[in-house]
């Protein structure tokens, strides 16, 4: 079983910062790779950002690149999404996935919803 759950979200005015949370249970723990998504109102979910495991290597769409920053906690199970420089259009549904015994995200979390004030 692989539970993921998101947190964190909120009301943010333009500019400013909130920190997303997910923590991992289950087969979460071996994940490959972890990473985060958004879905706006009447959009497609879209990638937001990407860290890998067994190399800390981090990946960012080029929407968030340098204000979002993803990091993890080992001890505590758990991957963060740092959003800074918050803008309106990054108002969305904010889901953290993980790729489970392979490449591609094959567990989600329920979400967590960031809105523009």
């Amino acid at each position: 079983q692989v539970q993921l759950v998101e947190s964190g979200g909120g009301l943010v005015q333009a500019g400013g910062s909130l920190r997303l949370s997910c923590v991992a249970s289950g087969r979460a723990l071996s994940a490959r790779k972890m990473g985060w998504f958004r879905q706006a109102p009447g959009q497609e979910r879209e990638y937001v950002a990407a860290l890998t495991w067994t190399d800390h290597s981090t990946y960012y769409a080029d929407s968030v690149q340098g204000r979002f920053t993803i990091s993890r906690d080992n001890a505590k199970k758990m991957v963060f999404l740092q959003m800074n420089s918050l803008k309106p259009e990054d108002t969305a549904v904010y889901y953290c996935a993980a790729a489970v015994a392979t490449t591609s995200y094959n567990y989600w979390g329920q979400g967590t919803q960031v809105t523009d004030a």
